[in-house]
């Protein structure tokens, strides 16, 4: 007996054009049933894919007498004398210049279609290190790190006498705020007044000479006070017999952040303070106010020994209120005070300066006058009230032994400086408080950036923030030597300067010098300031770093999770501790950039046709529907050199309005004034969601059998998963499998896709009596042994926009050759993987050594690419006249590589 042979071609997974043969040699002529069965599959899935598999995607393909695609892609070379025939349509201009050498220059239209030769090379490390690195290892780039870390040298040249009085004026004006201010802080910090002078005036000496904002002053606050006190309470618990002094703790605290913060700043990585959102920081500085001003208020009311502050905020306010009844006559000192403070604040900033525009006449004498009173009055008014206060106290307490004495003082003040040396640090003390170190740190170095950006963007210059931290690490590192605790930029004082119209850093060594004159002149009255009175300064200053209603709402009209992040910021501070609070803030945000990272919002995009209209007249209509019947022939048939249609000119038209019944016929150029010209815009099938553009406008899918997918971030290991899953999904879902085997036997069909379910033969032969019920195994079997034709397309091209693709890595690398590997698969098919817009050299260089970009026989031979090989020219002037020169954007060897997404319904596929 002969041998039944059927054999037909197919693609294997590896894109070998290989010939299944199925032999059969039996005996008696007949073909076993199971093959029959395999071969009428077979045959039927032939027959479904053979007309369909070299099917034209565009209608406007021309083919040639034979059917066969025509090809009018001509190969070019640059050393043009020998290919003189191939190119008798074009005029063109060899020239003989060096700069324009291998350039051909076009001065007319031509049909045939040739692009200069351009073979790209791929970055190499030493481009790379001539490029980013080079100039770092160079002794310039030493000279001007060094220079760099010294800001001073830069101004101090061009110093000149009206810097020197506004300079003087603001920092003698600081100065009368710093000492009261530093005095309380102090108080706030459980440590004795006397190391808030120290802090404040070895801050302002120091930060002029490194600082890169005007306008900030180095010195004791409110919140990186609070956070000290809390370190020494910790810390003192682990010493129980008092061997360790508070003060010794603060100062040690000082060291170890004045290393942290030099150590950040020499190195550069100030960028490490980015990482914390503006929202996180409001969040934690509105809850640390919060907790300032309710530990401030048993000692405003006189019973601070009753109630501990250094509890959650919450708790501490409870019980304040549970011991007003032990209100003593320092709420006298406390509260009038505030009262004072907080009406001339108004006075000043408010009613006063609407009285003096109410009255005199901007340019007159007088509203100058009013207007420099007020201001220097409101910067005052602190010293005053605690002048005022102090006196009163002076006259009531002195004399008296200190259980007599009917409110509590600030008591003596040392006079001078004294031990004036480096710090001995007790052993275990560092380890003790390291791990109270990161939330100081975070304070101390949020707080001083965020005042300085703030203060650089309103006064118009801008700050350095690594040389920043240099200046906060030395200002500390020195104030040990003094025994100053941890100093920072206060927001409040920086205010204060800048509305001084100071002009230079150096306005810090007038603030200094003032807090010394303070510390050698006036410690004796220093000792009657009634701690009331100090309270509420405190809580006064403190007051202004609560958010505000309208920056709370800002928050939520910026972004809602920022709102989240800042409500919830502030619970956390309020309810748990202010660590807590700093902890989650730097979590949120970290969290929030890992988010968006780890879950790209990637699009699939389609295509529309758009144009840009300059001084249009707009029409009350929401569209326009112009009819095109009456466009002249010959302007429907122009062309350019390029083959793509030129803009056409309208003459009269019908213009429909949207919901309207009636129409109108006029000229086109009633409406445009100038020919409108189109070109095709890729941008997001979701559009109404992205706002991208007009939500009612149809957006037009890819030609069938492409994808493009557009990447919205860096491309690594983070999300190339998602990425994966997203684009795969996508080709299962629009595209048809390049096999499609028909299994009938349950045992051959894949784990993952068994298909429907059906009756086991044991149940056909239970209900065999059934009649209705064998009729339906009956016509489900025949329904099921019928091939259905699927509909969907071939998968030929995957186009992938890098056009936001910043950087990839192995990972992200290996997946998409992964991804490409199961797509070849599933299509059985060499698919084209298109990519745009790579911004990196290296992304280039990773994607083509490992296979995509250029023509390979093993992942895009030419054969795929055979009548739609896309470039992208640039066209720009020469010094020819008339003349203008002719490049290839991207390289000619890498056609797989666009500068932009291509126009695929043009391509012949």
């Amino acid at each position: 007996m002969t041998a039944t042979t059927k054999s037909f071609p197919y693609e294997d997974p590896e894109n070998n054009f290989n010939t299944d043969v199925i032999n059969n040699d039996n005996d008696d002529g007949n073909i076993p049933s199971n093959q029959a069965n395999y071969l009428e599959n077979l045959e039927a899935e032939y027959n479904q894919y053979k007309y369909s598999e070299f099917e034209p995607i565009n209608s406007n393909n021309h083919y040639n007498n034979n059917g066969s695609i025509s090809n009018n892609i001509q190969n070019f070379s640059t050393n043009v004398e020998p290919h003189v025939s191939k190119l008798n349509d074009i005029n063109y201009e060899k020239i003989n210049n060096k700069k324009f050498q291998n350039t051909i220059i076009f001065k007319n239209n031509y049909n045939n279609q040739v692009i200069p030769e351009y073979n790209e090379a791929l970055v190499t490390e030493e481009e790379y290190f001539n490029h980013a690195l080079k100039n770092y290892f160079t002794l310039k780039s030493v000279g001007d790190y060094i220079k760099s870390l010294f800001p001073i040298i830069h101004w101090l040249p061009h110093y000149n006498f009206v810097w020197l009085s506004q300079d003087l004026i603001a920092g003698i004006t600081v100065g009368c705020v710093l000492v009261p201010q530093s005095m309380s802080y102090a108080q706030l910090a459980t440590l004795p007044p006397q190391y808030g002078l120290y802090s404040s005036f070895i801050g302002a000496f120091i930060y002029s000479l490194f600082a890169t904002s005007k306008d900030v002053c180095i010195g004791p606050v409110a919140v990186m006070s609070l956070e000290t006190a809390k370190v020494i309470a910790k810390v003192s618990e682990k010493y129980p017999d008092g061997s360790i002094d508070a003060a010794v703790i603060a100062s040690t605290l000082a060291l170890l952040c004045g290393i942290i913060s030099l150590g950040i700043g020499l190195l550069r990585l100030g960028f490490l303070v980015e990482l914390i959102s503006l929202n996180a920081v409001a969040g934690f500085m509105t809850g640390s106010a919060l907790n300032i001003i309710s530990g401030q208020v048993p000692s405003l009311m006189g019973y601070s020994k009753k109630v501990n502050t250094r509890e959650s905020t919450y708790r501490v306010i409870i019980k304040s209120l549970k011991r007003l009844p032990d209100t003593k006559l320092d709420a006298i000192f406390g509260l009038i005070p505030m009262f004072i403070l907080y009406f001339w604040k108004w006075w000043c900033n408010s009613m006063g300066l609407k009285l003096i525009d109410k009255y005199y006449s901007k340019n007159s004498k007088q509203y100058y006058f009013w207007k420099k009173f007020y201001f220097y009055a409101q910067a005052c008014r602190n010293a005053f009230v605690i002048i005022v206060f102090t006196a009163i106290s002076w006259r009531i307490t002195h004399g008296k032994p200190s259980n007599d004495r009917p409110i509590q003082i600030l008591g003596e003040v040392p006079s001078g400086l004294h031990n004036i040396t480096t710090i001995k640090v007790p052993d275990g003390l560092m380890k003790n408080i390291a791990p109270e170190l990161p939330a100081s740190i975070i304070v101390l170095l949020l707080e001083h950036i965020a005042i300085a950006k703030s203060f650089g963007r309103v006064n118009d210059y801008k700050i350095v923030p690594d040389q920043e931290l240099v200046a906060i690490g030395v200002t500390n590192l020195i104030g040990t030597v003094f025994h100053a605790y941890p100093a920072t930029g206060s927001f409040s004082r920086s205010a204060l300067k800048a509305k001084c119209n100071v002009k230079t850093p150096l306005s810090g060594i007038f603030s200094g010098t003032c807090v010394i004159i303070a510390i050698y002149c006036l410690t004796g009255a220093f000792c009657y300031i009634p701690k009331a009175t100090l309270s509420g300064v405190i809580i006064h200053a403190v007051s202004d770093l609560v958010a505000t209603y309208t920056t709370t709402w800002n928050f939520y009209k910026m972004n809602p999770t920022d709102f989240v992040c800042f409500l919830v910021t502030v619970f956390i501070t309020v309810f748990s501790s202010i660590e807590n609070g700093i902890y989650f803030a730097v979590c949120w945000s970290c969290a929030i950039l890992l988010y968006k990272v780890a879950f790209p919002s990637g699009q699939f995009l389609g295509r529309v046709e758009i144009a840009e209209v300059i001084n249009a007249n707009i029409i009350p209509n929401d569209s326009v529907t112009i009819s095109s019947d009456e466009i002249s022939e010959e302007d429907e048939k122009q062309e350019d050199f390029n083959g793509t249609k030129k803009p056409r000119k309208f003459s009269k038209t019908k213009i429909y309005e949207k919901n309207s019944t009636s129409f109108s016929t006029g000229s086109m150029d009633n409406l445009f004034s100038k020919k409108i010209i189109y070109h095709t815009k890729w941008v997001p099938i979701d559009h109404k969601y992205t706002k991208e553009l007009n939500g009612e406008l149809q957006i037009l899918p890819p030609p069938p059998g492409v994808i493009v997918y557009r990447l919205n971030d860096s491309y690594t290991y983070i999300n190339c998963s998602k990425h994966y899953d997203t684009i795969f999904d996508k080709v299962k879902k629009v595209t048809r499998p390049g096999k499609l085997l028909h299994h009938k036997r349950k045992s051959d069909r894949p784990w993952n896709n068994p298909g429907e379910w059906e009756a086991p033969r044991f149940l056909s032969k239970l209900f065999k009596g059934n009649k209705n019920y064998t009729n339906d195994l009956e016509n489900n079997s025949l329904q099921n042994s019928e091939t259905k034709r699927d509909e969907r397309p071939l998968l030929k091209i995957v186009c992938l926009d890098f056009s936001q693709v910043s950087q990839v890595d192995a990972t992200a690398i290996q997946s998409l050759i992964d991804l490409r590997k199961a797509i070849n698969t599933y299509a059985d098919r060499q698919v084209e993987f298109h990519f745009t817009g790579i911004i990196s050299p290296w992304i280039k260089r990773s994607l083509n050594k490992f296979g995509f970009g250029d023509v390979n026989e093993t992942y895009s031979d030419e054969s795929i690419i055979s009548g739609h090989v896309s470039y992208h020219l640039a066209k720009v002037p020469n010094d020819l006249e008339s003349g203008y020169e002719v490049r290839a954007a991207t390289g000619t060897n890498l056609p797989f590589f666009h500068i932009d997404i291509p126009d695929f319904n043009k391509w012949v596929l």
